[in-house]
């Protein structure tokens, strides 16, 4: 990974440049990530009960499970921005009642949520990258794509959040979740919309990280970079 860049340069864009981004989101790079966490002891004991809550539910294995995909695949140099570009909440007290959320700058990226004993996700893109001219036109979703990208077209469906060049997707059930996180179009989608906010700066929900759940986040992807190391 090349050195850190000016510190007036804002968002990811201080440790990443342009054509590594590029590269990340159409998958042709694997990032050098830091080797340490940076980690605040207060506030990881601050989240603890919070998250011991959230494993008596009946959905937390398939929670973890999820959040474990999502950072390994969805989320840049994770350990260098952990909580300062991005940050993952558990039981967060916003409206929706979401188990888990993740957020960076000001925005949400994605959330789970129980669906009777199971979860559904919802999953923050840009709508141009699911139209079928890639424009802002909400009559131009191509469902067709969506369907494509989970097990069954029950299991998913889209709201339009407020905003422009928003697009929200909800996914039901873990098989239909993990086939759209393996779906090429979505997967890139995914990136592309989450760099787009962590490229605008700090998070402004550093307050609500919690630890243990990011550490779950973090296995997934540590356990890759062992493997590639080994075959080295």
């Amino acid at each position: 990974m090349s050195a850190p860049r000016s510190p007036s340069t804002t968002g990811l864009r201080r440790f990443l440049d342009l054509e590594q981004q590029r590269d990340w989101i159409q998958g042709r790079t694997i990032l050098r990530d830091a080797d340490e966490r940076p980690e605040s002891l207060e506030l990881r004991l601050k989240y603890v009960a919070r998250f011991g809550k959230l494993l008596r539910r009946p959905q937390a294995k398939e929670v973890l499970d999820i959040l474990g995909r999502y950072g390994r695949d969805c989320a840049p140099i994770p350990r260098r921005t952990e909580r300062h570009y991005w940050s993952v909440s558990c039981l967060p007290s916003t409206p929706g009642k979401a188990l888990v959320r993740v957020n960076a700058s000001w925005m949400e990226l994605f959330s789970l949520y129980a669906d009777g004993e199971g979860i559904c996700a919802l999953f923050l893109v840009h709508l141009s990258d699911f139209t079928t001219d890639h424009s802002l036109d909400q009559g131009q979703v191509d469902e067709a794509l969506l369907e494509r990208s989970v097990m069954t077209p029950e299991d998913v469906s889209y709201v339009f959040p407020r905003g422009e060049d928003i697009f929200g997707i909800k996914v039901r059930g873990l098989s239909s979740i993990g086939k759209f996180l393996a779906a090429r179009r979505a997967l890139q989608a995914i990136r592309t919309f989450n760099l787009t906010h962590m490229n605008r700066g700090r998070n402004a929900y550093q307050a609500s990280h919690c630890y243990s759940l990011a550490d779950h986040m973090l296995n997934g992807r540590e356990a890759d970079e062992d493997a590639s190391a080994g075959t080295l």
